[in-house]
């Protein structure tokens, strides 16, 4: 189940908050507890990432107890290492208060301080909150939608303070997201909070309904965007995807008083058939798990490809609001991202209508706050 390997860091490439990106020089299988290599075989080179608040900084040098169980498998959004220990410096015990276990009853399990458990500062608003005050609430299938759901509600309505709910169908710490720490740091993201088994947020809370609580009274979050972590699962069957949380998440900001914004999920260049068009992950999500009424975003793109969206969407109807949005502006809009797009491999140029159609949601999102739509 689990590919256990040690080696040597040989570079730090470099760094992001919560994460280090490094060199590692493998040691075979077989090596021994203290780095003794067997008599055949010679280190190889990996990429390898540490998440530095879980067993601190490696150092060039340092020994590393790596798991190389994804790298083996030739993942896309998970094709590294991962940095397990650094057995000869352990990091300090960690000080504060905090009653959350994430990764509960696995050899990883961490602790953290939860915005709704009863040591927060926020356990009290929390306690009394009940609602979101309609706030709009874009869910999406996929942690790509992020950036272009933002590049949306920023052409609408810039500064738009926005805070990402994580679900925790894909990466679980926050810290694997590139984009999202690229995002915060360029202020076109408010904040992150983690919910469920994700962890590493600006704040953690047990659900999403919780999530989205902290984000709105927490946080001030004006617009929330609830997406899992980059990576998902899927096995090609109707039931057996990740992106199922998308439709949950519908049904979460409704019960909480928020205006649910459907992101479509499609694809005019995915080789498989069933993500084409308007992928069968939105059509379920929404279509059969989401009970609550959002308003589904239906981007206006050109040509025969627009005019299919159009209709398989329209399928969506009896259950939700079709909103046709234009997406004029929108490519520029995406190119002034201060992060690069990209979902299964493609960026906006192989995928240009996946990304419109979720900087569209962003985009009615926005001007939802002012009413315009």
């Amino acid at each position: 189940m689990i590919r256990w390997r040690t080696g040597v860091v040989s570079r730090i490439r470099r760094e992001w908050p919560g994460a280090a990106e490094m060199d590692v020089e493998v040691l075979p299988a077989g090596t021994g507890a203290r780095g003794r290599p067997p008599t055949a075989g010679s280190p190889e080179p990996c990429r390898a990432l540490a998440y530095t608040a879980l067993v601190g900084r490696p150092e060039t040098g340092d020994r590393v107890l790596l798991n190389t169980t994804a790298l083996a498998m030739g993942l896309g959004t998970g094709g590294y290492a991962l940095v397990v220990a650094v057995p000869d410096r352990l990091p300090p015990d960690p000080a504060g208060p905090g009653h959350l276990v994430k990764a509960r009853y696995t050899p990883l399990q961490s602790t953290v301080l939860g915005a709704d458990e009863q040591g927060s500062p926020h356990h009290e608003t929390l306690r009394d909150a009940d609602g979101v005050d309609g706030m709009p609430v874009v869910t999406a299938d996929l942690h790509s939608a992020l950036p272009a759901v933002l590049a949306g509600v920023e052409d609408a309505r810039p500064g738009t303070r926005a805070v990402y709910v994580m679900l925790d169908g894909g990466a679980l710490p926050a810290w694997f997201s590139r984009s999202a720490a690229e995002l915060r740091a360029a202020g076109r993201l408010a904040a992150t909070v983690t919910v469920g088994q994700s962890f590493g947020g600006d704040l953690e809370a047990v659900t999403t309904h919780t999530g989205l609580l902290a984000a709105r009274h927490v946080l001030g979050a004006e617009l929330a965007v609830v997406a899992q972590g980059p990576g998902n699962l899927g096995t090609g069957t109707p039931w057996g995807f990740s992106g199922v949380a998308a439709g949950e998440a519908v049904n979460a900001a409704a019960v909480l008083g928020g205006r649910p914004v459907a992101s479509l999920r499609v694809s005019a260049a995915d080789a498989r058939e069933r993500h084409r068009g308007v992928s069968h992950h939105s059509r379920t999500a929404y279509g059969r798990v989401a009970l609550a009424a959002a308003d589904v975003v239906v981007p206006l793109l050109p040509g025969e490809f627009g005019a299919r969206v159009r209709r398989e969407a329209a399928e969506l109807a009896g259950r939700h609001r079709i909103v046709e949005v234009p997406v004029d502006g929108l490519e520029e809009a995406l190119r002034r991202l201060p992060v690069r797009v990209s979902s299964m491999g493609r960026g906006l140029d192989e995928d240009r209508e996946y990304f419109l159609a979720a900087a569209a949601a962003g985009r009615h999102a926005a001007r939802l706050l002012d009413g315009a739509d």
